[in-house]
């Protein structure tokens, strides 16, 4: 139970740290954020439960495939706020393209015989 509560903490301790430094510098909490810092997490706190490298391969290569249509949010998001729509229907439907986009990810990758 500790070592969950450990593992949360640091976790969310850095969305925390990605908002607050983005108050003083968006490029810096950009760069924070952009450093697949929840991925390399994952990575570790799947070891550390399992030691299992087998599955910390196949998490790569599925965060690989699905860090493309990912990228949809944020060509997305700015290109409606510029627009003057509001921040939650902006986040809202930038969300909503990401998701549709994730799914014709995964049917494309299906039809290639690529197995997440």
């Amino acid at each position: 139970m500790i070592y969950t509560i450990i593992k949360i903490l640091i976790t969310s301790g850095l969305v925390v740290a990605v908002s607050e430094i983005a108050k003083r510098s968006s490029m810096m909490a950009g760069i924070l954020a952009s450093i697949p810092l929840i991925s390399v997490l994952g990575f570790i706190w799947l070891y550390l439960d399992t030691k299992d490298v087998e599955k910390i391969s196949s998490l790569s290569t599925s965060i690989f495939w699905l860090v493309i249509p990912s990228l949809a949010l944020f060509v997305t998001l700015p290109i409606l706020l510029k627009k003057g729509y509001g921040f939650y229907p902006s986040l809202g439907v930038a969300t909503f393209v990401t998701v549709v986009c994730y799914y014709l990810m995964i049917l494309i990758l299906g039809k290639l015989g690529i197995k997440l």
